[in-house]
């Protein structure tokens, strides 16, 4: 059966040959639209035999169409290539065919971009570890394979990985009956993801802002300093860190909720202390209060007399005969300590003792509690 067995691929080998050969001296006597019929006759004709090669690598994990494909584009350039004077026709193709499909395994089957180099060294690990693994009865290690091969043993790790990237699992891959897939124990859920944008933004924003209060940022947030040791680094007073500080991220929160954040020059104005302004005017029905900037130990006595002196414009009003009414604007202030919410207190507590009626506009959330406690039906609390 065996020696049967060489007389069919003998056979078969005299067949190609012959064919090829008949095929070369009639593509010489022939002009040149004859000669593509030719060439298309004798690659229909031959188109078996690139499958039974394609065929002998239908055990690859790569579809046996996409092989075969690839051997007649090999026979393809064999009919094109062959050079009768130069042997047999059959061993031509037979070394193109396969040179095609191992070209194609090579450059075409890896999901991950491996170079040339490692291709061919995974591919001779590959046969490395066949071969020790007969020798030895057991897996052989990278330093066994490294030195059969003599090559270095990171290499040696190098082909391994770059072998375990021809044809990757799937995250989908299912583990067990319980339905739990490869991808759910790879990596777990970012709680800080949805901040990215905001943590953008802020970094943008914070090159907004004089220099020397970046500075005095980075080192509290980021250097962990304390305000006395940035205070010793300036060269100024803690509470003077401290107001900076807070003048800062009082600016960088109006800009990261407008769409258009105002310069830190358009602001400046209202952080500074002595530059709060106070912006009293009288209507023919009220008495109208606007505070811009911070509200807080620097600025509350200096608050405290202008809602007083407010508070007794509306007395007067309110002995000429009219309901005596004051509405106090806090929607251009950034920042309201305890100490003046304090000032809101004892001005919302002497507004009703002189029965006038106080409204309050733009009042934190976190603060109305401290106004809420036996508030007066003369007292109202609203929202922009």
């Amino acid at each position: 059966m065996h020696g049967g067995r060489r007389e069919e691929d003998f056979s078969e080998t005299a067949d190609l040959d012959h064919a090829a050969s008949e095929y070369a001296i009639a593509w010489m006597v022939s002009d040149t639209s004859h000669r593509y019929l030719l060439r298309d006759d004798l690659i229909r004709r031959l188109i078996p035999f690139a499958d039974r090669l394609a065929s002998r690598y239908r055990e690859r994990t790569e579809p046996l169409d996409d092989i075969r494909q690839a051997a007649r584009l090999g026979l393809v350039k064999a009919v094109d290539r062959y050079n009768p004077e130069r042997g047999s026709f059959t061993a031509f193709a037979f070394v193109t065919i396969n040179g095609e499909v191992k070209r194609h395994f090579r450059d075409r089957t890896w999901s991950v971009h491996v170079n040339r180099r490692l291709q061919d060294l995974s591919m001779e690990v590959g046969h490395a570890t066949a071969e020790l693994t007969q020798a030895l009865s057991r897996t052989p290690t990278a330093p066994e394979i490294a030195r059969h091969l003599k090559v270095d043993e990171h290499d040696v790790r190098n082909a391994h990985m770059c072998a375990a990237g021809r044809t990757p699992m799937s995250l989908n891959t299912q583990l067990g009956d319980d339905g739990r897939e490869l991808g759910d124990l790879i990596g777990k859920s970012d709680s800080t993801l949805e901040s990215v944008a905001d943590r953008l933004a802020l970094e943008e924003l914070v090159r907004e802002l004089p220099p020397e209060i970046q500075r005095m940022i980075i080192m509290r947030f980021h250097g962990n300093r304390t305000q006395s040791q940035i205070a010793t680094e300036f060269g100024i007073s803690q509470m003077h860190v401290s107001r900076l500080l807070r003048r800062g991220l009082a600016w960088l929160r109006t800009a990261l909720l407008s769409d258009s954040p105002p310069s830190w020059h358009q602001v400046h104005e209202y952080l500074e202390p002595e530059t709060m302004k106070v912006q009293l005017r009288k209507t023919d029905t009220s008495i109208d209060v606007r505070v811009g900037g911070d509200i807080d130990a620097d600025t509350a006595d200096r608050l405290s007399r202008r809602l007083q002196s407010a508070i007794s414009l509306a007395v007067e009003q309110g002995q000429q005969g009219q309901q005596g009414r004051l509405g106090v604007d806090l929607t251009r202030v950034l920042n309201i300590d305890t100490t003046g919410a304090a000032v809101l207190r004892d001005a919302r507590i002497s507004a009703s003792r002189s029965q006038v009626t106080m409204t309050i506009i733009g009042l934190p959330p976190h603060l109305e509690s401290i106004l809420a406690g036996d508030e007066p039906p003369t007292t109202t609390l609203m929202h922009p």
